[in-house]
C-alpha cells in the first residue's frame, strides 16, 4: 500500500474475521479471540480497513444507552505493523466516531496502554482527553488510560 488513499474502510464480513484475528494477535500480547470478535458481526462500528485484497486494520466500537447521553466505546483498534504511518488509524477511527455519532453516542471513551506513545498521539490529535488512570489493567500489570471524547466537540472540530 502506498498510502491512506489506497485504503478502502468498510463494514467487517465473516470472511474478514480470520484475517482480523490475525492482526490482532500480531499486534497485541492479549489479543481477543476470533469468538470475540464474532459477536460484533453487523455492528456499524465494527470495521476494516483493506488495501483492495488483505485486510491491514479494523476498529471495533459501540454505543451504550445512558438516561439519553449515550457513551460510545472505542474497544480495540489495531493497524498492522507494515501499514502503521500511513493514516490507516487515523481513517477508521474517524469512520468508526462518525459512525458513533450517528449512533448516539454524545460521549466516546477509550481505554489505552499508559506506554502506547503512538496510540496517545492519535488519540490526542484527534481531541481525546484522559480523565483517569486505571492501574495494572493489562495482564502485565501495566495501566491504562482513559481517555473521553466530547462528539459535538469533535464535530465542530472536524468540519470548522
Amino acid at each position: 500500500m502506498t498510502g491512506t488513499d489506497d485504503a478502502t474502510i468498510r463494514r467487517v464480513e465473516r470472511e474478514d474475521l480470520l484475517s482480523v484475528v490475525r492482526v490482532e494477535r500480531a499486534c497485541f500480547d492479549e489479543p481477543w479471540s476470533y469468538t470475540a470478535f464474532e459477536r460484533f458481526l453487523g455492528e456499524a462500528g465494527f470495521l476494516v480497513a483493506t488495501d483492495g485484497s488483505e485486510v491491514v486494520g479494523y476498529t471495533v466500537s459501540d454505543v451504550t444507552p445512558n438516561h439519553g447521553r449515550d457513551i460510545g466505546h472505542v474497544k480495540d483498534l489495531a493497524v498492522r505493523r507494515d501499514e502503521r504511518g500511513r493514516g490507516v488509524g487515523r481513517r477508521l477511527l474517524d469512520r468508526a466516531l462518525a459512525s458513533l455519532a450517528v449512533g448516539g453516542a454524545h460521549l466516546v471513551k477509550l481505554e489505552v496502554r499508559e506506554g502506547n506513545d503512538a496510540a496517545r498521539s492519535l488519540y490526542r490529535d484527534v481531541g481525546f482527553q484522559p480523565v483517569r488512570r486505571v492501574p495494572q489493567y493489562y495482564g502485565d500489570g501495566e495501566d491504562a488510560l482513559v481517555l473521553v471524547l466530547d462528539v459535538a466537540e469533535w464535530q465542530v472540530a472536524r468540519n470548522g
